[in-house]
């Protein structure tokens, strides 16, 4: 159950624009120009910071806490890439299963942040009528090579828009883990999952660039 070398690049570098370096902004703010505002961010941040693109796990860790995860419903995130299982998991293999992708994820991400060289993020036109509260957000990765098709699936909540799904180049990161989830779980149950995880998490991070 494991990502293609490329995959696993392609996927981290999506979220990379969710380290949101700057305050929280207002609820009513639109879900393009969330996007936009963080992204350019993170970019010029992470290009200043050698120990972020060097893996330092600890910051990594704590950048993800701090900047990423109060824009992200990763609970919503998880119980998706899980499926089905997920009603029959209990409070206690909830949690772990969410501990355990966030941990996956970051290990991805720290694979990924060597690669942040020259690139910029277009954010299209936003196709998005009044009331509505679930959105497609779609973005284009300019760099040395072909652009890189990144899109956004976000949710309007209380407390402002929220991410619960990337697509890199026509492959929705949900999608692609329940598929491997479910292999698992069929074969061996959730706890089979959730040790598999934690195995890979705590793996060194070893992601070649994308081309």
């Amino acid at each position: 159950m494991k990502l293609s070398r490329r995959m696993l690049g392609m996927t981290a570098g999506a979220m990379l624009v969710l380290n949101l370096g700057l305050p929280a902004q207002a609820a009513d703010e639109t879900p393009d120009l969330l996007v936009k505002r963080v992204s350019a961010d993170v970019l010029e941040t992470i290009k200043k910071d050698a120990s972020l693109r060097n893996g330092d796990s600890t910051k990594i860790n704590a950048l993800v806490n701090d900047k990423v995860m109060p824009y992200v419903d990763f609970r919503r995130m998880t119980s998706a890439a899980v499926g089905p299982a997920w009603r029959q998991a209990t409070p206690d293999q909830r949690q772990r299963l969410q501990d355990e992708f966030k941990a996956l994820l970051i290990r991805t991400y720290s694979g990924a942040l060597s690669q942040v060289g020259d690139q910029t993020i277009t954010v299209k036109p936003l196709r998005m009528a009044a009331g509505d509260t679930d959105v497609l957000v779609r973005t284009q990765v300019n760099g040395r090579g072909d652009p890189v098709q990144l899109d956004f699936r976000l949710e309007k909540q209380a407390t402002g828009w929220k991410i619960y799904n990337l697509n890199v180049l026509g492959v929705w990161l949900v999608e692609t883990y329940r598929n491997q989830f479910a292999q698992e779980i069929n074969a061996n149950g959730i706890d089979s999952l959730i040790k598999t995880l934690a195995s890979r998490s705590s793996m060194p991070a070893n992601v070649s660039k994308a081309q």
